[in-house]
């Protein structure tokens, strides 16, 4: 709100006080929000960091453990094994939305639908590193859903950080100063206007004096 378009009332210098005011209470709240953010990416990103470590050690595991299967087991046949689990296990995942700290969050769920049931080929006719790449999967999908999860809250978390640093920014170098200067100019014309009616209302005693 500019000065050519405000008045310079009374009434209108009350308004934009109660306006200035409002503003510091926003930029306090938004100041509290940015706090909270930055806790909570300082924690997350400790976790992340560590997730994202131990899941590319997993990879490499799991890497290490394919290629020694398809070496003794065969490609061909560990492929076969993988169309057979496509049948046999119903994966279930979900992508659910939760709310902290007012930032939407993604929360997923899953369930590989494998923990009852037995693995689709024999124990007699594969090779032992098949049990041990089924074993190192489970483990690897479910840290990679784990770390993508948290991978995801930390990009909201940032563009959020963004967002309120911005609006911090806005209130603290346009608004104020602006709402605060047009206070400034209203108050000089109040009292311009004020000494004028003083010396006019002495002037017109003195006259009547005068005329007395």
């Amino acid at each position: 709100m500019s000065f050519r378009k405000i008045k310079p009332t009374k009434s209108n210098l009350i308004h934009l006080n109660k306006r200035l005011e409002f503003v510091e209470k926003g930029k306090e709240f938004l100041d509290y929000k940015r706090t909270e953010l930055i806790q909570e990416i300082r924690y997350l990103w400790k976790i992340y960091k560590k997730q994202r470590k131990s899941f590319f050690n997993r990879f490499k595991k799991v890497l290490l453990k394919l290629n020694e299967t398809y070496m003794e087991q065969g490609k061909n046949s560990v492929i076969l094994i993988s169309s057979i689990c496509k049948i046999q296990f119903r994966s279930y995942v979900n992508i659910k939305t939760i709310k902290k700290i007012g930032v939407m969050l993604p929360h997923i769920e899953y369930n590989f639908g494998s923990e009852k049931k037995l693995p689709p080929y024999s124990f007699t006719n594969t090779s032992k590193h098949l049990d041990e790449l089924m074993n190192l999967l489970r483990n690897f999908f479910r840290e990679l859903i784990s770390l993508a999860e948290n991978e995801d809250i930390l990009f909201r978390y940032a563009y959020n950080f963004q967002k309120i640093n911005r609006r911090i920014q806005a209130l603290k170098n346009i608004v104020q100063p602006q709402i605060e200067n047009d206070i400034n100019n209203i108050e000089k014309i109040l009292e311009e206007v004020d000494r004028e009616n003083f010396i006019s209302l002495k002037k017109t005693k003195d006259l009547i004096k005068k005329g007395v």
